[in-house]
């Protein structure tokens, strides 16, 4: 997927179109996420759920070794980031479009 690296487009701040620079924003991951973030571990044991030993009811499970990766993507959806370049503001794409590439291009 080929992109210009600056695009001219409407911003919602300034309410005019002027020219954004364009970033595709990485995905943190699970390892990056916050531990105060709603519905983590973390805070769920400190509610009380999810405490003490065991698999927590899921006795039927196989190991993870064993589970069928069906469906499995080979590529990421884009997640842009428009950067305005006067008023400095950044906003989001509305939904992102799979491309295994990107290339910034200009």
């Amino acid at each position: 997927m080929k992109i210009p690296k600056i695009i001219k487009r409407y911003c919602p701040y300034c309410k005019k179109h002027t020219a954004h620079k364009i970033v595709n924003q990485k995905n943190k991951g699970l390892n990056k996420t916050h531990t105060q973030s709603f519905y983590s571990t973390t805070r769920l044991r400190k509610r009380g759920s999810r405490r003490g030993h065991g698999n927590l009811g899921r006795y039927s499970k196989k190991a993870i070794g064993q589970w069928k990766r069906t469906g499995a993507k080979s590529s990421k959806k884009t997640d842009f980031r428009y950067t305005c370049e006067s008023c400095k503001k950044t906003h989001m794409q509305r939904a992102g479009t799979r491309s295994k590439k990107i290339e910034y291009t200009g």
